[in-house]
């Protein structure tokens, strides 16, 4: 059985150099850049969300899909696309998928048509998909196990998250150029990773292994959700007790359904359910889900607040956000150490009670608030409380799992990290697309309207939050020794 915490290590060893070849630190790097990359576009382009609606005349659930349609195909294929890259090999998996992703960024800066659009940021999800685990195995088989793997693995989940935080004042600074460019400044970026990725990710040969890859699992995964996303975001529009409402999700619950099937009875699942009763497994990913969809919500939420009620230019609001991802960029270093020395548990409930607080101070805020009294303290209360929860949660996610599966419980954190924020990015735009302006006579909404249209979403992403400290908070049930576990 593996140690409680991947991460803790003896006294001796916490003062043991960790000491890298150039080579090594090229392939980090090469690897790093593109899972930042992948969280900048998701922060970046949400930015921009006031633009693209005011240019293509998009209301709220529609511009919510352009994030949406990016997670879910990312959520949705994450799992099988670690195994594939497994099977074909992690190079290969790895460079097809970034160039695709380049592709379909340079697409989506230029068309018109919203549907297009919308479609051009899936692909770049289902690509996402592919090189977020592929990155992390190409990370665990050229790092040795131990500290030199545990301190590439933070520096690799950190750089994600940094990546997410810094896409706010990356977006603001593009939106002021033009909203298209929060799409094709992804371009060069890849192309130029492309390159060095040919250069320093080593050959590898794929698997003679039969591991099987369970693509009706993945394919009814990806519609269930996507089928409950949709139904959710319409449902305002065409009413909660529509036939077509309750159809969708009547279908939606069906499918997953069938995926829950498919699971138990394919040789290969995708997930093994019996792995959420290990460790903290199944608090980990609720946490997470709590976590990244409270803050992809809040994000959206106040983008929307920020520019359309208060009329802030996409880079002042940059600017205003900036203590968030300066804190969340500097602590990359040191999440190993924090982790090591205090705990990951005591670092996620921390990390949670922080966000949960500055998502509830938020609510003061009107339509004239005072930045350094109102809006301030928010900002730097999620900027501790991501950057100290994060990274300690992906850490608890894997505590306590059989090497054999450590491969399928990073896969399922992220998956709940993606489709997880986009259920709660579907609620919330629910929330706020189904409460009444009160538009005047000529159409035009007052400041003070369109706050009260966004509040209830605001209260969610605190609800949202508060729910994940107290499932992190729970007592662990009584875990079972793992080598009584069955295999498979």
């Amino acid at each position: 059985m593996t140690s409680p915490s991947t991460l803790t290590r003896s006294a001796e060893q916490l003062h043991t150099a960790v000491r890298w070849t150039r080579a090594q630190w090229l392939l980090l790097m090469v690897v790093c850049t593109v899972l930042a990359l992948d969280g900048l576009d998701v922060s970046m382009v949400g930015v921009a969300l006031p633009s693209i609606g005011h240019e293509l005349h998009l209301g709220t659930d529609s511009l919510q899909w352009i994030v949406s349609a990016y997670v879910l195909g990312y959520g949705s294929l994450l799992l099988l696309g670690g195994r594939l890259a497994d099977l074909l090999g992690r190079r290969r998996i790895f460079l097809i998928a970034l160039t695709v992703f380049a592709a379909a960024s340079l697409l989506g800066g230029l068309v018109n048509d919203p549907t297009l659009l919308i479609a051009t940021r899936f692909v770049k999800g289902l690509a996402a998909a592919f090189t977020a685990p592929t990155g992390f195995s190409i990370i665990t088989t050229n790092f040795a196990e131990g500290r030199e793997r545990n301190k590439a693995l933070s520096i690799f989940t950190t750089f994600g998250a940094s990546g997410f935080s810094l896409g706010l004042v990356v977006g603001g600074l593009m939106t002021s150029l033009s909203w298209r460019w929060t799409f094709l400044v992804s371009v060069p970026i890849a192309v130029a990773v492309v390159l060095l990725g040919m250069l320093f990710i080593p050959r590898d040969k794929p698997s003679t292994e039969e591991s099987g890859h369970d693509v009706w699992g993945a394919v009814t995964l990806a519609l269930g959700m996507l089928g409950l996303v949709y139904t959710l975001v319409s449902a305002p529009e065409k009413g909660w007790g529509s036939v077509a409402t309750i159809a969708g999700f009547a279908i939606s619950a069906a499918v997953l359904a069938t995926f829950a099937v498919i699971e138990n009875r394919v040789k290969h699942p995708l997930i093994r359910f019996g792995i959420l009763r290990e460790g903290w497994v199944a608090r980990a990913n609720l946490s997470a889900v709590g976590l990244f969809g409270s803050y992809l919500s809040f994000q959206f939420i106040l983008t929307m607040y920020l520019q359309s009620v208060l009329g802030w230019s996409p880079l002042g609001m940059a600017l205003a956000l900036l203590p968030t991802g300066l804190l969340v960029a500097t602590s990359a270093p040191f999440a190993d150490r924090f982790i090591e020395k205090f705990g990951a548990p005591k670092l996620i409930l921390t990390g949670l009670t922080a966000m949960g607080l500055g998502y509830v101070l938020f609510l003061r805020v009107g339509t004239s608030p005072n930045y350094v009294l109102d809006i301030l303290p928010s900002v730097i209360l999620l900027g501790i409380g991501f950057a100290l929860a994060f990274p300690s949660i992906n850490v608890q996610a894997t505590a306590g799992i059989r090497d054999s599966e450590q491969g399928l419980a990073a896969g399922l954190i992220q998956t709940s990290t993606q489709v997880g924020a986009a259920l709660v990015l579907a609620v919330t735009t629910a929330l706020v697309s189904g409460h009444d302006t009160g538009a005047g006579a000529n159409g035009t909404v007052s400041a003070a309207a369109m706050l009260d249209q966004y509040r209830p979403g605001l209260v969610l992403s605190a609800a949202v939050a508060i729910a994940a400290l107290l499932v992190a908070a729970s007592p662990a049930r009584r875990r079972r020794a793992l080598a009584e576990q069955p295999a498979a």
